[in-house]
């Protein structure tokens, strides 16, 4: 059985949401990631949060009714990582964050949805580095539990300017925060030049992944530039039966160049790396 490939909504967000998804349907992917990013993608949490249950409603026919499934739910509360983060010091904070994540639950859930990503945390300058992980490992764990009683899957997404940008940090989080999974996206550690074989055992963490081509120094990167080795990631996520998805998820945004490449062409190339892989390895996942 060939695994599930889908498409972020939000690698084009030139275009009106329908259109969006007209696309991904068109180009044969078969379910997509919705981004809920506070201002800047095509599914606002600010607007359909608070309009729950007709936004869900709204939501899932719009995918649904193109033959697609939602297949995460990518929550970033605020425009920076900062604001709203999991792990802000601030109590008041952390509250606010906590209602904005039960109503993404809630928004998940009514849309049949079965996994959410959200952002680990990020580095408060005002308190020590191991008091920003404790107090996201706290965080992150009520985040599983919430999780689990909805029969939702939650991981978050280690990245440059958080505080898991690296291998061992991300583990450190991973053994502090039992049953918290990772949607991983191999391009921001590669982008930094960390080798394959430290960035491998995230593997057996991660239940959805984020594929994009990079390479040294480039976050986002043309397939002719690409130095990940997808072949080796398959081959390893086969072997332990993964079961999640594979989401080929450019982006275009200003922030570190990923505006540079053609994301429509890109993302057909990497459909069909993957598919084409996938194929040759006879993929029982």
């Amino acid at each position: 059985m060939q695994p599930r490939i889908v498409c972020a909504d939000y690698a084009f967000p030139l275009l009106s949401f329908e259109v969006v998804l007209d696309l991904i349907a068109g180009m044969g992917f078969e379910g997509v990631d919705i981004g809920l990013f506070a201002g800047s993608s095509h599914v606002d949490p600010n607007k359909v949060l608070p309009a729950l249950p007709s936004s869900a409603s709204d939501l899932a026919a719009s995918v649904h009714d193109r033959g697609l499934v939602i297949s995460d739910m990518f929550l970033t509360p605020a425009k920076d990582f900062y604001t709203l983060a999991s792990n802000h010091p601030d109590a008041s904070e952390r509250q606010k964050s906590r209602e904005i994540f039960l109503r993404t639950l809630d928004l998940t859930v009514r849309c049949e949805a079965r996994h959410v990503t959200a952002l680990p945390g990020a580095s408060f300058t005002e308190v020590t580095a191991d008091e920003n992980l404790v107090r996201a490992a706290e965080e992150l764990a009520w985040r599983v539990e919430e999780s689990a009683k909805a029969d939702v899957v939650f991981a978050v997404e280690p990245h440059i300017g958080s505080i898991i940008p690296t291998p061992e940090t991300t583990q450190s989080l991973l053994d502090r925060t039992p049953g918290l999974t990772l949607s991983l996206d191999w391009a921001h550690m590669s982008s930094e030049g960390i080798p394959d074989a430290d960035i491998e055992p995230l593997l057996a963490r991660t239940s959805h992944f984020h594929a994009r081509c990079a390479r040294p120094g480039r976050l986002q990167a043309p397939l002719k530039e690409n130095t990940i080795d997808f072949r080796r990631i398959l081959e390893l996520l086969s072997g332990q039966g993964y079961g999640g998805a594979f989401a080929v998820e450019y982006v275009w945004i200003e922030w570190q160049d990923c505006n540079q490449v053609d994301n429509v062409s890109e993302s057909i190339l990497l459909r069909d790396l993957l598919r084409g892989i996938a194929a040759e390895l006879d993929w029982e996942g």
